[in-house]
């Protein structure tokens, strides 16, 4: 009989345990499921989003033989399964950038003063960012949102689409600077004094 796991279990361990008792796999589903859902619905939209994570979690389940296990944090695994997925639905995704081009600024949201005049900028400058985001080359686009919405940190973006750190860094810098750009050099969520 197969212990279930705690909740302190690291991810290397789920996974292990997974091998024996696939019934364990759904731990990580539980934990990371829903960061994934926001990732990826940022990038390709709601709709597809959902699907994509099945994917992701699928696709991670087939291939959980191979996880490292001396990398007890899977999230960086997840994320660039995700990312591969995603990038199979690249023309949704430039598809939802050149609507959101498009599509009217929404209202301000409601919340503290200093919120509500940073979300009234933030927003106005949608359709910019996201054409300079439909216009930067995919390689860079996968860091820039990995860090951005997926909250990675560097190392981890580089495990999950196995580059090393450097280029990691630089890709990051090379988006930031066109996206900055392509903003008028300014970040819109900061006050300018």
């Amino acid at each position: 009989m197969t212990v279930p796991p705690t909740a302190q279990e690291c991810d290397a361990d789920l996974i292990e345990c997974s091998l024996a008792d696939p019934e364990a796999f759904a731990a990580l589903f539980d934990r990371y499921s829903a960061m994934l859902f926001r990732y990826v619905s940022r990038r390709l939209g709601p709709e597809a989003a959902e699907d994509v994570v099945g994917e992701t979690f699928l696709a991670a389940f087939s291939k959980r033989h191979r996880y490292d296990l001396a990398q007890p944090d899977a999230r960086p695994w997840l994320f660039g399964i995700a990312t591969k997925l995603v990038a199979r639905h690249h023309r949704t995704e430039a598809v939802r950038y050149r609507a959101l081009r498009r599509s009217p600024v929404d209202g301000p949201v409601e919340g503290p003063a200093d919120r509500v005049a940073a979300g009234v900028t933030a927003s106005a400058s949608r359709p910019a960012l996201a054409e300079a985001l439909a216009g930067l080359p995919r390689r860079d686009l996968d860091v820039l949102l990995l860090v951005a919405w997926g909250d990675l940190s560097y190392e981890e973006v580089a495990r999950a689409l196995g580059i090393p750190v450097g280029t990691v860094r630089s890709r990051l810098n090379r988006a930031r600077r066109k996206v900055r750009a392509a903003l008028g050099g300014t970040d819109p969520t900061r006050e300018e004094a």
